[in-house]
């Protein structure tokens, strides 16, 4: 297997029959939302993608993608960089019976109206999943982890006030 730019697109039923394998990169500035969700450029992601048919017969798309993402440290405000990993496996579906059918280790794709399926926005779509919820440090690496955030002001708690049922525990004992 060479190094190789990874195709924009590919007809999965072609690449399966073929059972082919890319292992390249995806061009960072290519994939904007993801460029738009972290602080800076994403750098290249390097992807390995294996295509085939597996024993029950589904065509199948699977391989790993690796980036290197800058991201803004929600409890010091700085930025800091962070790897994001993603494995994954696509099995092509045609119809909505198909896509309940598929088993639970492959995610259903479709083909577009031309019998392709976008290579670089699927690759983006499961970056963007694998981003951190809350992008932060380690707390060794941040000066602010070892620090307890405090955001406002909790009052002390206010005198007991009385049971507004008390009247009822009268009348039940009477």
């Amino acid at each position: 297997m060479q190094t190789v730019k990874i195709p924009v697109s590919i007809d999965p039923v072609r690449a399966s029959a073929s059972q082919l394998s890319y292992e390249g990169l995806v061009p960072g500035k290519q994939l904007k939302r993801l460029n738009e969700l972290s602080a800076g450029d994403c750098s290249d992601v390097a992807v390995s993608l294996e295509c085939g048919v597996d024993i029950q017969g589904i065509v199948y798309l699977s391989g790993k993608a690796v980036t290197e993402l800058t991201l803004n440290c929600q409890r010091c405000m700085t930025l800091f960089t962070t790897e994001v990993t993603v494995e994954f496996s696509f099995g092509l579906c045609k119809t909505e019976a198909e896509i309940d059918e598929l088993p639970d280790a492959y995610e259903p794709i479709e083909c577009n109206e031309i019998g392709e399926v976008r290579l670089h926005q699927l690759i983006e779509d499961e970056l963007i999943v694998a981003m951190p919820l809350i992008a932060m440090h380690e707390n060794e690496d941040c000066h602010q982890g070892k620090q307890d955030v405090v955001v406002g002001v909790i009052e002390p708690a206010q005198e007991e006030r009385p049971n507004p049922f008390a009247v009822l525990e009268k009348l039940k004992s009477k």
